[in-house]
């Protein structure tokens, strides 16, 4: 059974950081493009940002860049989120993804594995 797990959601306060990682199980992910999207109350889930199977090639959304950080360890774990000057706009549930999609990838039909969501508050 294939199955991606986030973790490292919580509360914090504007300002601070948050890393979430995601783990994964049944399925080799390593030659998969990972992504992290997330969806806010009321809003469409969007793409926060996305990474090769090499580590090589990442994608921001302009709303994150500079900010986030999107990393892989094909050992250990697949992704991380390093999130960093949270603001509140920044809430939302974080799902992280994989697929066989290209670089830079943003589309969530490309993505054909995803995990159940982490909750991300960003309180002011």
């Amino acid at each position: 059974q294939v199955q991606l797990v986030e973790s490292g959601g919580g509360l914090v306060q504007a300002g601070g950081s948050l890393r979430l990682s995601c783990a994964a199980s049944g399925l080799t992910f390593n030659r998969r493009t990972m992504g992290w999207f997330r969806q806010a109350p009321g809003k469409e889930r969007e793409c926060v940002a996305t990474i090769s199977w090499s580590g090589v090639y990442t994608y921001y959304a302009d709303s994150v860049k500079g900010r986030f950080t999107i990393s892989r360890d094909n050992v250990k774990s697949p992704v991380y989120l390093q999130m960093n000057s949270l603001k509140p706009e920044d809430t939302a549930v974080y799902y992280c993804a994989a697929g066989l999609g290209g670089i830079g990838e943003t589309t969530e039909a490309k993505y054909d594995y995803w995990g159940q969501g982490t909750q991300v508050t960003v309180s002011s």
